[in-house]
């Protein structure tokens, strides 16, 4: 049987043509990177809190302006603060943390509470209504509020202390900064309060809850 044999036909490759440089680019500025737009944002100030933000004006600005680098006023006219990036801005992101810092001082934390958004990425405020858990009228929703806060606020500490949380309580909304796992934490406490479980119970349920955070972290 013959053996078939097969010819490679080669052909003598060509030089490769050098390749141009790779380009170098300078990486882009902040505010370059939004086509060299300001950005804005507005925070409406509320009758009620008028007066404590003209007390803690100084406390607010200064990390807004010289730490994070960006303007703030107040429009007296508007009654608005107003924020805008500026060209030595280090990070646009910066704007959102500023407008989310005042308008948490705006729900009625404290500067010293609501400075934390600033320096932490992983905090939130959530807002909920008593009536977004159920529905009470007259003396009933004043006994939950009185619930939700008890006796000189008691309460209310131990649930902020227990979930490393910080929270507000304005007539029948209630406004808790923290990160997300200690949010959900405050707000069952605060659920269970409002549907008329006795405070000795919620809190023997949170001192369980913390616990087991406490181990998985």
């Amino acid at each position: 049987m013959a053996s078939s044999t097969m010819e490679i036909e080669t052909v003598p490759s060509e030089p490769k043509a050098a390749l141009p440089p790779k380009p170098e680019f300078e990486p882009l500025k902040p505010h370059e990177m939004s086509d060299g737009r300001v950005q804005f944002r507005k925070v409406s100030v509320p009758p009620h809190r008028y007066t404590p933000l003209k007390k803690a004006w100084m406390e607010i600005y200064t990390p807004v302006y010289e730490q994070m680098k960006i303007d703030i006023r107040m429009n007296l006219k508007a009654r608005k603060v107003e924020l805008k990036t500026r060209k030595d801005t280090p990070d646009v992101s910066h704007l959102q943390k500023c407008a989310d810092f005042v308008h948490a001082f705006m729900l009625g934390f404290d500067v010293i509470d609501a400075v934390a958004l600033l320096r932490l990425d992983e905090l939130y405020v959530e807002s909920f209504e008593i009536k977004d858990v159920k529905t009470l009228r007259g003396d009933h929703l004043s006994r939950a509020i009185g619930r939700l806060s008890g006796k000189g606020g008691k309460t209310k500490f131990a649930i902020e202390n227990a979930t490393k949380t910080r929270i507000v309580i304005a007539d029948t909304k209630i406004h808790i900064l923290g990160s997300f796992a200690n949010i959900k934490v405050a707000r069952d406490s605060l659920c269970s309060l409002i549907l008329g479980s006795p405070a000795g119970k919620v809190y023997s349920k949170l001192r369980a809850v913390t616990a087991r955070l406490a181990e998985r972290f």
